[in-house]
């Protein structure tokens, strides 16, 4: 008979683990994703520093490495993992594959989000003498800010569900947890458990996002 047992100790790691995965990730993802979706936008034929050639390497690296499936990247860079962090398991070792899964999406939002910008503000900054620099800093990053908070809270959410993905083979999570002690021991309260609270993850991470976009949104 299956048992229904449910260990709050190992909740409660459980819980941490995924939190950790999904933020440390988000906070690599967003500051590698926001470089690659300026790098991207400005050397756009409608850039700041237009260049076809860069341009078109970092799109189809963008590209290639969204179309990998995030359980096939996780499998296939498992050497770089060891390198990096010394195991490929663990709530550690789910961070470079998650990273790499999230900052190319990530950059694709914040690109989108920046061609959204009233290119006349950045040519009336240009007029007044404002820098590359200056322009990025002060006026594209700032009009988009709403987007690209926006973009940020989608990419959390994205990397939640790649957290469980990464915890069915050895991440450790939610969902290991679901995975190891609720599915494959037949034990339903562990496993609904865990979906639940993944779904609440989920939940706040979305009225969070939508909180802070309301506040920074001028319009």
């Amino acid at each position: 008979m299956a048992t229904r047992s449910l260990n709050l100790e190992q909740l409660l790691e459980a819980v941490w683990e995924t939190v950790y995965m999904t933020f440390v990730s988000v906070l690599f993802a967003g500051i590698i994703g926001l470089f690659i979706g300026i790098l991207l936008f400005c050397t756009s034929s409608s850039g700041l520093f237009r260049n076809t050639v860069v341009n078109k390497i970092m799109d189809v690296i963008v590209n290639v490495l969204r179309a990998v499936p995030f359980i096939i990247l996780l499998i296939l860079i498992i050497p770089l993992t060891k390198l990096l962090v010394g195991t490929s398991l663990g709530a550690k070792a789910a961070l470079p594959s998650l990273t790499l899964a999230a900052a190319p999406f990530y950059a694709r939002l914040c690109m989108i989000a920046f061609m959204e910008v009233d290119k006349g503000t950045i040519e009336a900054s240009r007029s007044m003498g404002a820098t590359n620099l200056q322009i990025i800093t002060k006026v594209l990053i700032p009009e988009a800010l709403p987007a690209l908070i926006s973009g940020i809270t989608v990419t959390a959410i994205s990397l939640i569900s790649y957290t469980a993905m990464a915890g069915a083979i050895g991440a450790g999570g939610l969902g290991n947890l679901a995975y190891m002690y609720g599915f494959a021991r037949r034990n339903n309260a562990v496993l609904y458990t865990s979906t639940v609270i993944i779904v609440l993850i989920v939940f706040a991470v979305q009225w969070t996002g939508d909180t802070i976009v309301k506040k920074t949104d001028k319009r």
